[in-house]
Order: structure tokens, then C-alpha cells, then sequence
């Protein structure tokens, strides 16, 4: 799924990532690879947190207006400043222009049954959250 997820910024981070000069040319795949992680992370942790129907009304409503957006964006803005030297409002700029796109994406793909670059009940089970009735969760989730 991390490698998926990586190719997916990797499609979203031209103007964000690869044509800024805050962020060395030399590091542009480690700054790719970093915010795939940070989205995986903080979907890791709220579904570590109990937040878990908060991740799967993501992939059932989409990403406007979802209150975990905010915690993504946050917390690849951070992951961005502190691991690239750059100040929060750059990072910020960069998150902001390529993070929804990214969301997106990633919401289209994992609900497109003809795309198997993403699965939701897959993504679920890495970011931890496949105790407590996960598969009825599901299947709630897709009218199952």
C-alpha cells in the first residue's frame, strides 16, 4: 500500500514538491516518500486513536469537509518543516496545493472496482484497524 501511496504523491507533487525550490532537487523523492508516509501515519493514527469510522466516512463520502483532512494536512505540513528545513508556511504552500488531489485520488482509486491499486479493507488492516468488527464496518460501508 506505501508503495501506492507514493506513486499516487508522486503523480500530485510536480508543482508542489519536484518544480520548488524550498525543497533541494536532490531530495525531491525523499520529500515525496515522507508525505506518503505522513498520510499513512495519520491514517495509522486515528485509527489507532478510535477514530476509525472517521477513515472509512472518508472513503465513503469523499475528502471536502472531512475533519481528518485537517489532521493529514497538519501533520504532513509538520513532517514537511522539520524533516526538509523549511519553514511551516512553505510546507504549508506545498501540502495544501498537492494534498487534496492526493486525497482524492486516493478515495477515487480505492472505491473504483475496476482500479486494485487500493483496498479499503487492505488499508484498513495496515493502518490497524482490523479488530472490533472491522468486516461489518465494511461491509455498512458498501451496503453489504
Amino acid at each position: 500500500m506505501l508503495d501506492n501511496l507514493i506513486n499516487l504523491v508522486k503523480e500530485h507533487a510536480a508543482e508542489a514538491i519536484v518544480n520548488n525550490p524550498a525543497i533541494d532537487n536532490s531530495k525531491n523523492d525523499a520529500a515525496i516518500s515522507e508525505t506518503a508516509n505522513s498520510i499513512f501515519e495519520s491514517l495509522k493514527g486515528q485509527a489507532a486513536s478510535g477514530n476509525l469510522q472517521d477513515v472509512l466516512n472518508m472513503f465513503q463520502g469523499g475528502t471536502s469537509n472531512n475533519a481528518l483532512s485537517s489532521v493529514i494536512e497538519s501533520n504532513a505540513i509538520q513532517t514537511l518543516a522539520s524533516k526538509f528545513g523549511i519553514d511551516a508556511t512553505q510546507a504549508g504552500q506545498m501540502v495544501q496545493t498537492m494534498l487534496p488531489g492526493i486525497l482524492n485520488s486516493l478515495v477515487n482509486k480505492t472505491n473504483d472496482a475496476n482500479d486494485n491499486s487500493f483496498d479499503l479493507q487492505d488499508i484498513v488492516t495496515k493502518i490497524g484497524g482490523n479488530s472490533g468488527g472491522i468486516g461489518g464496518m465494511i461491509g455498512k460501508l458498501f451496503g453489504n
